[in-house]
């Protein structure tokens, strides 16, 4: 994980949660391990350890919304993943 990635996780888990470009979340849940798969439209599922996330690219945005970046931060919980 490099220092970007670094910082993407910490955002995640500062307050208040702020928006995030999906494409650093997607590589950041890479960098750590994840294995990604392409759902129908624009879902994306992640998967490590046998714990799996659903989540979907904002479209036509690149920004990922408030709510999504807490799902993301969940998932990173469950995994073990913080900083």
């Amino acid at each position: 994980m490099n220092s970007k990635h670094k910082k993407t996780l910490k955002s995640f888990f500062s307050n208040p949660v702020s928006s995030s470009q999906w494409k650093d979340i997607e590589k950041l849940l890479i960098a750590i391990g994840c294995t990604v798969s392409e759902g129908r439209g624009p879902r994306v599922r992640f998967k490590k350890n046998n714990i799996f996330a659903v989540f979907h690219r904002p479209h036509p945005e690149k920004e990922t919304q408030r709510g999504a970046v807490l799902s993301v931060r969940d998932y990173l919980t469950k995994i073990g993943e913080m900083p």
